[in-house]
């Protein structure tokens, strides 16, 4: 039963797999690995210290940045199990040294999602780092039992009911309670911060946290939009290859990753930066067919009708990088949360209010932008790291003054600038003389990464659901949903996939539910009268950005030519490798040919059953 449902995430971790039980047979541990640190069988887990008393057994999913100092400062002279360079094999060993306190999950500089059994107690603990950013949930069994995962899929057969693990939290079965270990003074809604922006510590905090997580031992990339955070992430991990080789390496330069619809916004930009920072840039493009023919094993993989938008053009960017031999990818998600990026934050009416918002995007990460940037690319095995979320730099930007923050387009306090958008963060690396970036993309404005991959994406998502979402079944929505209604038959499609894939009320509970704008939570919504009737969750409801893809029109998919992908496998499972390009020479060429196309009509097949199934009638063109 456990490899059964252990089976279920081996996407997470495609390149081996364990499962440990206990000695009394009561306790059991399945891990599906993907090797990154300590690619040998020393990396393999769980991890088992073996004690005449009762061993001690943990498994995790996780990055911990500072594992070589924890060694120095707790475990001198203690015997790593397995002599392992893994950095999620210091955990147990940690776990004698202090126990089930909060210091261990404290002294952790990293992500994780973690589980230990202590044999000789009969407890277990589960703990999740600060902000999420590692999947985790957890649910009871009708026979008493407890069960976590990283992926609620793999508890909806067991499970009597299940939910979220909550991030910053660990569970303690002698206590039976789940308490919070993640403190910090600024979490707190009531705070308000009085520090001054300090730029150099705004700057040096980001760099470290980037250099940290370059940390691998298998091939690494940065996902790059072209926009600020992504193309600052990427210009220092250049900046710190230079650096450690004395000499940028042109044989093995860093890669970058965009995507997009032909002509988007973000393509454009984003190769503009690569060839600004000289690195090897890899470009894909998508139609709308195709990313609506993503819908329905998207939604299984990332478990939520919220964040489909976004998460599809990532989706299909991530199977194209995993072909390509990548592993890990550093990206830009968590700026907007911390220094109030959303267009929806020029309308922020006090400094306390603008404290307060960045404070409950932060809080609720791990539902949205997170989520997204987590299940997206581990559907193909591939591990995202986000730097803007390191807890370093979340306690140097949090404790900021607000007010330094607040958005001003009238203000000029370089003399040059408007005080924009994350004007702190943009203003950190500007440094003309030596410039990280081309100046018109450090003062870029906002683009939603759903926009900024092409208007026409969104439109046509838009204009499908109005096709195959009947009047007769719209009308009835309130029947067919009574717990929160779709306002839109975007999100009547999107719950349709959603609850064939995940039909009980436990997986419903887990979406995030209230109305937002541009990622906004629902007590922004209070900052602008008019936002309170929009159903343009984008955004666009804040200017006026919508140019193109005002009407679309789906046309007949034509077979594919010999050489080409057929349609896809079943739900969830990865597209076939041969859809894939090759590598040549250990490197990728550059192409920006579109992806296959699939070998069906308008409807994708899976969506068509989808739609089937709750009474939406489809007929291909």
């Amino acid at each position: 039963m456990m490899l059964r449902q252990s089976k279920l995430l081996r996407h997470r971790g495609p390149d081996a797999n364990s499962i440990w039980q206990s000695t009394d047979g009561n306790s059991f541990i399945a891990f599906e690995r993907l090797q990154i640190i300590d690619v040998t069988d020393g990396g393999r887990q769980p991890f088992l210290i073996e004690r005449p008393a009762g061993n001690i057994a943990w498994a995790l999913n996780s990055e911990i940045y500072n594992h070589e100092e924890l060694k120095q400062k707790y475990l001198k002279g203690v015997k790593i199990v397995k002599d392992s360079k893994s950095d999620s094999a210091i955990i147990g060993h940690m776990y004698e040294k202090l126990g089930d306190s909060d210091e261990l999950w404290n002294s952790l500089d990293g992500i994780f999602a973690c589980v230990l059994v202590d044999e000789a107690t009969g407890d277990f603990i589960a703990a999740r780092d600060p902000i999420g950013v590692c999947s985790f949930y957890w649910g009871k069994g009708k026979d008493g039992s407890t069960w976590f995962a990283s992926e609620m899929k793999a508890l909806q057969a067991h499970c009597e009911t299940f939910d979220i693990f909550p991030p910053g939290h660990c569970y303690r079965s002698r206590t039976g309670k789940l308490e919070r270990w993640y403190k910090p003074q600024w979490l707190d809604l009531d705070y308000l911060p009085t520090a001054p922006a300090d730029l150099t510590t705004i700057h040096d905090s980001l760099v470290n946290s980037v250099v940290k997580r370059l940390m691998s031992d298998a091939p690494l990339g940065v996902l790059l939009s072209g926009g600020l955070d992504s193309s600052l992430v990427a210009a220092i991990a250049v900046r710190h290859m230079k650096e450690s080789k004395n000499a940028y390496d042109t044989e093995h330069p860093l890669h970058t990753f965009s995507v997009g619809l032909p002509g988007s916004p973000d393509l454009v930009a984003a190769r503009r930066v690569a060839a600004f920072l000289g690195t090897q840039h890899h470009e894909f493009t998508f139609t709308v067919e195709e990313g609506i023919d993503a819908l329905y094993d998207l939604i299984w993989h990332i478990e939520s009708y919220e964040q489909v938008r976004a998460s599809v053009p990532m989706y299909i960017l991530s199977r194209k990088i995993k072909a390509g031999g990548f592993k890990v990818v550093l990206s830009g998600e968590g700026a907007d949360e911390v220094y109030g990026g959303y267009l929806f934050f020029h309308k922020a009416p006090t400094p306390k209010d603008f404290q307060q918002e960045t404070v409950r995007l932060i809080r609720r990460l791990h539902q949205f932008d997170v989520m997204r940037a987590n299940k997206a690319p581990f559907a193909f095995g591939l591990e995202p790291r986000v730097p803007f979320l390191d807890k370093a730099f979340l306690d140097t930007s949090m404790t900021i003054d607000p007010a330094d923050k607040m958005i001003n387009m009238e203000d000029k306090p370089d003399g040059k600038h408007a005080r924009m958008e994350k004007y702190l963060l943009r203003k950190a690396f500007d440094r003309p003389e030596d410039p990280y970036l081309p100046e018109d993309v450090l003062w870029r404005q906002k683009e939603q990464f759903s926009d900024g991959v092409g208007y026409s994406w969104v439109d046509g998502l838009k204009s499908y659901a109005e096709q195959v979402v009947s009047d007769e079944m719209w009308e009835a929505r309130a029947v067919r949903f009574p717990e929160h209604t779709p306002n839109t038959r975007e999100y009547y499609l999107l719950r349709s996939i959603f609850e064939e894939h995940f039909p009980s009320p436990s997986a419903l509970a887990t979406v995030p539910k209230g109305l937002s704008i541009a990622c906004s939570t629902p007590e922004a919504l209070a900052w602008d009268p008019e936002w309170a009737d929009t159903h343009e969750i984008s955004g666009r409801a804040m200017r006026a950005v919508h140019e193109a893809g005002s009407t679309f029109t789906f046309q007949k998919r034509q077979p594919p030519s010999s050489g080409e992908a057929g349609p896809a496998g079943p739900a969830g499972a990865p597209p076939a490798a041969t859809a894939e390009r090759p590598i040549a020479n250990g490197k990728i060429t550059p192409q920006t040919a579109p992806l296959p196309a699939c070998a069906r009509l308008d409807v994708p097949k899976g969506v068509a059953q989808a739609a089937k199934a709750n009474g939406i009638h489809v007929a291909a063109g």
